[in-house]
C-alpha cells in the first residue's frame, strides 16, 4: 500500500510528464492535479501572465492541502522545475505527514522539443495546444535537476506505459505487488 505521497512532476515541456502521471494515478490511486487542465478551465484564454499563474498556483496549492488532510495521495502534475517550488509542496506535505517524491521524467530534449511544438494540439495531454520554441527553451533553462536528499523517481520518457512505470514503482520499492 501507498503512504500517503505527493508526487512532483519534473522535466521538459514534452517529456511525458502527463502520460506518467496518468499511469501514476491509475497505478497508486493518487489524485491527479493537472495544472494546464485547470488552467484552461479558470481561463477561457490564458495568457500565462505572473498574476495568472499566482491564482492558479494557489489555488492548486490550497486543494493540494485539503486532500492530503483528507489523506489522499497527490500526484501534482505541472513543471516542477525550480528547487524552492518543490520546497515548497515539500513544506505542505511534511505539515501533513506525507512523504514527497519528484517524478523526473528525462527525455532527450531534441524529442521533448518536437512533441511539445509540433503537432501537440493534436495530444490528449497537451490541452493547451503547441508551445513556441522560445518558451520551450526558456522553461528548459529553468529546469533545476533534483538535489542528492530530494527522493527521486527516474521514469524514461520514451518508454512511457503502465506497465513500465509499475516496474520501476516496484523496483524502487514505492509500490509493491
Amino acid at each position: 500500500m501507498l503512504p500517503r505521497t505527493i508526487f512532483l512532476m519534473l522535466g521538459y515541456p514534452g517529456s511525458g510528464k502527463t502520460t506518467a502521471a496518468r499511469c501514476l494515478e491509475a497505478l497508486t490511486g493518487a489524485v491527479h492535479l493537472w495544472a494546464d487542465q485547470r488552467r484552461h478551465k479558470y481561463f477561457e484564454q490564458p495568457h500565462f501572465t505572473t498574476e495568472e499563474n499566482i491564482c492558479l498556483y494557489d489555488a492548486l496549492n490550497r486543494e493540494v492541502e485539503q486532500l492530503l488532510a483528507e489523506n489522499k495521495s497527490v500526484i501534482y502534475d505541472t513543471s516542477f522545475n525550480y528547487y524552492n517550488d518543490r520546497q515548497r509542496l515539500q513544506a505542505i506535505a511534511s505539515i501533513h505527514h506525507a512523504q514527497t517524491i519528484v517524478v523526473h521524467v528525462v527525455t532527450p530534449k531534441n524529442v521533448a522539443l518536437q512533441r511539445a511544438t509540433n503537432g501537440a494540439h493534436m495530444q490528449s495531454t497537451r490541452i493547451l495546444g503547441d508551445m513556441s520554441i522560445k518558451d520551450f527553451e526558456r522553461l528548459c533553462a529553468a529546469l533545476e535537476e533534483p538535489q542528492p536528499h530530494e527522493v527521486t523517481l527516474k521514469l524514461d520518457g520514451q518508454q512511457m506505459t503502465q506497465e513500465y512505470v509499475r516496474e520501476v514503482l516496484q523496483i524502487t520499492k514505492i509500490l509493491t505487488a
